[in-house]
C-alpha cells in the first residue's frame, strides 16, 4: 500500500500511526513509516505522518523517530485529537529541538491539527493560531462520538435528522477559524470506500462551503475528490470573465466605473472577490479557459 501511494494523483500522502495501527504494532509501524517516508520514489506529493495524540504514551517517540529518520523529506505532521493549543505548542517545541539536532531548516515541518471533539471545537480559534499550523482537519467520526451523535456512518446524517445538515455548525466553525488565520481547511474521511456516490455527496457539502480538500482512504475516491474540489468548467470560465471585465471597466479606458452590467448581471468589487476565489481554485487545479474571453465593447 505504501509503494502504491507513492504514485497516486493526490496532493498529499500521510502515513498513519494512529487509528490504523493496533497498540501492539505501534513500535514496529513507527520504524516502517519512518523508513518509507525517507525512501526514494515519491512522485512529488506532500509527505506527512499522522502520529498518535498527546493523551497516549506514543506521541513523543513517534515524532522523534520519524523526524530523526525522515526529517529532510517530511513536509508535515498530522496531530490528531487536538483539544487545546497546548498540544500544538508541545509539538512545536519538540520539532524545534529535532530540527536543531539534525540540521534541518527551522520551522519547515508544518502541523495539520485535527479537530475531533467538543473541546477542540471550543478552542479552535486558538488552535488555528498556533505555531506551524498550516491546516485544520475535521475528524468526523470522533467528533460525532464526542457529541453523542446517534449515527454509525462517519460523515453521514444521523437517523431522524431530516431537515438540514447535522454537521453544518461543526463544518462552519472550523472553516471560519481557518479562514480567519489564512490557513487551509480539510474535511475528514468518508469510510465507505467503495461507495463513490456517497463520497461525492459528502465531499460536495464541504466543497460548497469552501473547504480546500478532503481526505481519501482509497484510490477510487481520488478522481472524485479532485473533480469535486475543482470548480465546474462553466463556473471557472465565468469567474475569469468577471475578473477581465471588471478590470477593464474600472480602468480609465473602460470609464473607471465600479459597478457595471456584464450581460444581465451587475458586477462590482464583491463580485471580483468572489470570482478570485473560484478562479484561484481553477488555476490551482490546472484548468484552462474554454469559453470566449472578455472583449471590450467597440465604440
Amino acid at each position: 500500500m505504501i509503494e502504491k501511494a507513492k504514485n497516486l494523483p493526490a496532493d498529499e500522502v500521510f502515513l498513519d500511526l494512529e487509528d490504523a495501527v493496533a497498540p501492539e504494532a505501534k513500535e514496529s509501524a513507527r520504524t516502517q513509516v519512518a523508513m518509507a517516508l525517507a525512501a526514494d520514489g515519491w512522485a512529488g506529493q506532500l509527505r506527512g505522518v499522522r502520529v498518535n495524540d498527546w493523551t497516549t504514551p506514543w506521541t513523543y517517540a513517534d515524532v522523534i523517530e520519524v523526524v530523526s529518520t525522515a526529517g529532510a523529506a517530511l513536509d508535515l505532521i498530522v496531530l490528531p485529537k487536538v483539544s487545546e493549543v497546548a498540544h500544538i505548542h508541545a509539538l512545536d517545541l519538540l520539532l524545534s529541538q529535532l530540527e536543531a539536532t539534525h540540521g534541518l531548516e527551522p520551522g519547515r515541518i508544518g502541523i495539520e491539527a485535527q479537530i475531533e471533539n467538543a473541546q477542540g471545537l471550543t478552542h479552535v480559534d486558538e488552535i488555528a493560531a498556533g505555531p506551524r499550523v498550516q491546516a485544520l482537519v475535521l475528524g468526523p467520526g470522533d467528533m460525532a462520538a464526542s457529541l453523542n451523535m446517534r449515527t454509525l456512518e462517519v460523515g453521514g446524517q444521523p437517523d431522524g435528522y431530516d431537515i438540514g445538515d447535522a454537521h453544518h455548525h461543526v463544518l462552519m466553525r472550523i472553516l471560519i477559524a481557518a479562514r480567519n488565520r489564512g490557513i487551509n481547511v480539510i474535511d475528514g474521511p468518508y469510510v465507505k470506500v467503495r461507495d463513490v456516490d456517497g463520497f461525492r455527496r459528502v465531499a460536495g457539502r464541504s466543497a460548497a462551503l469552501g473547504y480546500d480538500g478532503k481526505w481519501v482512504l482509497h484510490p477510487d475516491q481520488i478522481e472524485a475528490g479532485n473533480e469535486i474540489f475543482s470548480p465546474r468548467q462553466a463556473d471557472y470560465d465565468h469567474a475569469e470573465l468577471i475578473l477581465d471585465a471588471y478590470q477593464w471597466h474600472t480602468s480609465q479606458a473602460g470609464g473607471a466605473r465600479g459597478a457595471v452590467l456584464l450581460g444581465d448581471e451587475m458586477i462590482d468589487e464583491a463580485s471580483r472577490k468572489m470570482a478570485l476565489v473560484v478562479a484561484g481554485k481553477g488555476r490551482a487545479a490546472g484548468m484552462s479557459r474554454l469559453a470566449e474571453p472578455f472583449r471590450p465593447p467597440q465604440t
